[in-house]
């Protein structure tokens, strides 16, 4: 039985980092999509990477950028791993030498199976909620069962998570890790410290749940 890994996404502040990561967050996203509410600029996100301290890992969130896009992103920010959340293809998710995660928006007629095979090289499949016009962060749940049990990767779920549904979530979907944006949030970007502190609590609840 492993630990349920939490990442907490679109920061955009370094005291909200700092607050994430003493509260036990492993992970923490930032969204370099300009299009987002939460995007971040360059100077502010390394920053933030600046003020963690070790063995937290920075994740870069891009959807549909371009090779020197990312790559200009890189040279300032020392990010741990990319998540990809756009059309990309495989080759160009692997093409910076990094882990990458990639962002599959789940709804009914979504072969995750084959998804999970064709970005076999991913460290882990995000699962989000489907949008006709928002590419992640939209605060909404997509329904559970959709999700095989046999994918060959790791599953990281997102998408409208909250304090609230956070254990029915896990018992569920049993997931390798859990990512939060909205649910922790006062406005979008600005993180809820007693929001973070009160999802990852019932994180480590629903983890000792499930090994008793």
């Amino acid at each position: 039985m492993h630990r349920i890994r939490v990442k907490i996404c679109g920061l955009t502040r370094v005291k909200d980092a700092e607050i994430a990561a003493q509260l036990g967050a492993d992970a923490l996203g930032m969204v370099f999509y300009p299009q987002s509410s939460r995007c971040i600029t360059v100077e502010k996100a390394a920053e933030i990477v600046k003020s963690l301290p070790a063995f937290v890992t920075t994740v870069g969130l891009f959807v549909d950028p371009s090779h020197q896009a990312v790559e200009e992103v890189l040279a300032k920010v020392p990010l741990d791993v990319l998540q990809f959340h756009g059309e990309e293809e495989p080759a160009f998710c692997r093409s910076f030498f990094r882990p990458y995660i990639k962002a599959i928006r789940v709804k009914q007629g979504v072969d995750l199976i084959s998804q999970a095979q064709r970005f076999i090289s991913a460290q882990g499949l995000l699962l989000d909620a489907w949008h006709p016009q928002v590419k992640g962060g939209t605060g909404q749940c997509f329904d559970w069962a959709y999700i095989p049990p046999n994918l060959p990767l790791p599953v990281i779920l997102a998408g409208g998570l909250t304090p609230d549904n956070i254990q029915t979530a896990i018992r569920q979907v049993r997931p390798f890790a859990v990512d939060v944006s909205s649910g922790v949030e006062s406005e979008p970007g600005i993180k809820d410290s007693k929001k973070m502190a009160a999802f990852i609590q019932e994180v480590t609840y629903g983890d000792c749940t499930r090994a008793a």
